[in-house]
């Protein structure tokens, strides 16, 4: 008896454990680059990234090049200007580098990332969930910026080639046009970030600022993301009830 009922045990032991099985649902997501302007199509190393670019270099979307044109206040990547409204001071500029470095040079963003009807890229992200410590860093250190509008991704005047405030648009200082951090993160770039609570370490926020001594702290967070965040039933149960009933084996007593 034991004998006929070994190929199905087998069977039901690899279904449940995912032995041989395909990959987890999600892992799609997981260590991809966006299809977009300057974007390498997967992602590898890149050992030259330049400083705040450079935690990214052991795997990375963006090349080295692109990684030097992020830290210029108007580089060709995008011919964005940044002192549109005046100097912007160095403490907040950073953090724009830091934003750039993240969406180009990032493998970690395949949960969040969209079909963009755009010209010049055919996907983007949406909602990545920011850590707190990221966007209200940002917000502080922005306080004494100016600008003249909240969504940077459209409604400039490009009319010299390059983003000039549009007309009637004034320049405020930021408290004034993102009065909170989470203004400043989810409306700047079209809702490309949301503001969570969630702190850096908790393996839940996306981190824009990461030491790579300690690793990527991304990748578990993708990878939690991408597989729905909750933990999927216990695997035996389920399988057992959708087995067909030919296929159960019997309750054998101890003594066989």
């Amino acid at each position: 008896m034991a004998a006929a009922w070994a190929q199905p045990l087998v069977l039901l032991v690899l279904l449940a454990s995912g032995s041989g099985a395909a990959a987890a649902p999600g892992d799609s997501l997981l260590n991809v680059c966006m299809d977009a302007k300057h974007h390498k199509s997967a992602p590898g190393p890149e050992g030259q990234l330049h400083a705040q670019c450079s935690p990214w270099k052991d795997n990375a979307c963006c090349t080295a090049n692109t990684s030097l044109e992020a830290h210029k206040d108007q580089s060709y990547l995008y011919g964005f200007n940044w002192n549109h409204c005046g100097a912007m001071p160095e403490q907040c500029r950073r953090h724009f580098v830091q934003d750039t470095c993240l969406y180009e040079c990032s493998p970690n963003l395949g949960p969040w990332i969209q079909k963009a009807d755009s010209s010049w890229r055919k996907e983007r992200v949406l909602h990545v969930p920011l850590c707190r410590e990221d966007c209200e860093q940002w917000w502080e250190d922005c306080q004494e910026a100016f600008t003249c509008k909240d969504n940077w991704h459209k409604g400039w005047d490009w009319s010299s080639g390059t983003n000039r405030c549009p007309r009637g648009a004034a320049c405020q200082r930021f408290p004034a046009v993102f009065p909170t951090p989470a203004a400043l993160c989810e409306r700047i770039w079209s809702a490309s970030y949301r503001y969570t609570g969630l702190r850096r370490g908790s393996g839940r926020c996306v981190q824009m600022w990461f030491d790579p001594a300690h690793g990527n702290p991304n990748v578990a967070v993708a990878r939690y993301y991408a597989r729905g965040a909750a933990a999927a039933p216990p695997g035996p149960p389920g399988l057992l009830l959708l087995l067909p009933v030919a296929l159960v084996p019997p309750v054998f007593s101890s003594s066989l």
